[in-house]
C-alpha cells in the first residue's frame, strides 16, 4: 500500500518538473530560435526579465524525484542508471551547462562572452529536455531490463525518440505560453503577439507528435499503449486533448491568462496518463511497484518527509510562483536604487 502511495507522489514529482522544469526549458528553446544579436535582443530582454526570479527553484522537483527514486525505489533507480547512464549523464551535464550559460551570460560586457554563454544556456535548453524524454522512453517501453546492460537500444529507439521529441515540443509550448503572460505583465503587445503565435506553432506540433506516438507505441510499446487506450490512462489522454483544445482556444482571445493554467495542464495530464498507462509496473513488463519498492521502514520515512515537504516546503514555492506571475519580484531599475540613495542621504 504505502509503496504504491509513494509511486503516486513519484508520478507527481515528474509531473511537476515537467511543468516547472519544462516552462525554463522553453525559455531557451525560444532564446536559441530567437534569431541574431539584433532580432533577437528584445525576445531575450523578456526571457532574462521571466526567467530570473524562478529559474533556480525549478530544480527542486528534480531532486525530489532523484531522492524519491533512490531512497523508494532503489532497484528501479539501479536499472535505469545502469541502462542508461549516458542519457543521463548528457541531461545532467546540460542541466549546469544551462544553469552556468544563464547565468553568466547577463553580467559579461563583452559582446563575445554573452554570446558565447548565450548559445551554451541555449543549445542545452534544447538538448537537456531531449535526453530526458529519450530516458522516459525506454522505461516506457520496457527495455530497461535486470539484464539489460548500457546500450543505445535502450534509448535510442521510436519510442523514446518520440518521447525525446514531445519533451521539446511540450516544453516550447510551455515556455511561449508564459512568456506571451510575461509580455502583457510587461506591456510589450508586440511580444505578446510573438510569443502567442510561437504557442499555437509548438501546441500543434505537440498535437501531431502526440498522434505518431500513440501510433508507434502500439507496436514498440504496448503496454503502455494499452494502458493510454483504456481505463484511467484513456481519462487523463482525454484531459490532455480537452486542455489542448482549450490553450488554442484560448491564446487566440484578447486576454490569455487562463492558457497557462490549461498549458500546464496538458503536460501534466500527459504525463500522469503514461504513469498511469503503465500500473502496476515501474518498468512494464519487468518491474512492479512492490518489486522495486525499497523497505517498509524506508518507505515510512519517506512518507513522513513528503509530508512535512507538502507542509512547510510546497506552499514555499506555490507563493515564489504566485509572486512571480503577477509581477511582484521585479527587480529595482538603476533609477528606483538612486532614489532610494537619495531619500537615505537626506
Amino acid at each position: 500500500m504505502i509503496a504504491g502511495v509513494i509511486a503516486v507522489v513519484l508520478l507527481l514529482a515528474v509531473a511537476a518538473y515537467a511543468c516547472g522544469g519544462g516552462t525554463d526549458y522553453g525559455a531557451g528553446f525560444w532564446d536559441l530560435t530567437a534569431g541574431g544579436a539584433e532580432r533577437g535582443k528584445r525576445p531575450r530582454w523578456l526571457i532574462d526579465h521571466a526567467m530570473a526570479p524562478v529559474w533556480e527553484v525549478n530544480n527542486v522537483w528534480l531532486i525530489f524525484v532523484l531522492v524519491i527514486m533512490w531512497t523508494g525505489f532503489p532497484v528501479f533507480f539501479q536499472r535505469v542508471f545502469t541502462a542508461m547512464w549516458l542519457p543521463l549523464a548528457l541531461a545532467a551535464v546540460g542541466t549546469v551547462l544551462r544553469g552556468a550559460g544563464f547565468a553568466l551570460r547577463k553580467p559579461l560586457t563583452r559582446l563575445a562572452g554573452r554570446r558565447l554563454y548565450g548559445a551554451m544556456f541555449a543549445v542545452a535548453s534544447l538538448l537537456t529536455p531531449f535526453f530526458l524524454g529519450a530516458a522516459a522512453g525506454g522505461v516506457a517501453s520496457g527495455r530497461v531490463t535486470a539484464a539489460a546492460t548500457a546500450s543505445t537500444d535502450a534509448w535510442a529507439n521510436p519510442t523514446s525518440l518520440l518521447f525525446g521529441l514531445l519533451a521539446i515540443a511540450t516544453t516550447a509550448l510551455l515556455g511561449a505560453v508564459f512568456l506571451a503572460g510575461d509580455a502583457r505583465r510587461f506591456s510589450v503587445p508586440d511580444l505578446d503577439g510573438y510569443f502567442r503565435r510561437r504557442a499555437l506553432a509548438a501546441l500543434a506540433v505537440v498535437a501531431v507528435l502526440a498522434v505518431i506516438t500513440l501510433f508507434v507505441t502500439h507496436g514498440d510499446a504496448p503496454y503502455v499503449w494499452h494502458g493510454l487506450t483504456h481505463g484511467v490512462g484513456l481519462v487523463f489522454v482525454s484531459v490532455a486533448v480537452l486542455t489542448t483544445l482549450a490553450t488554442a482556444w484560448l491564446l487566440t482571445r484578447p486576454s490569455a491568462d487562463w492558457s497557462r493554467v490549461t498549458a500546464v495542464a496538458v503536460v501534466a495530464s500527459a504525463v500522469i496518463a503514461w504513469g498511469m498507462a503503465q500500473r502496476p509496473y515501474l518498468i512494464p513488463t519487468s518491474l512492479t511497484v512492490a518489486e522495486g519498492a525499497g523497505a517498509h521502514t524506508t518507505l515510512r520515512w519517506l512518507g513522513l518527509v513528503t509530508l512535512v515537504a507538502f507542509v512547510l516546503v510546497f506552499p514555499a514555492v506555490a507563493l515564489l510562483y504566485w509572486l512571480d506571475t503577477h509581477g511582484e519580484l521585479e527587480g529595482l531599475t538603476d533609477a528606483e536604487l538612486q532614489r532610494g540613495g537619495a531619500g537615505d542621504e537626506g
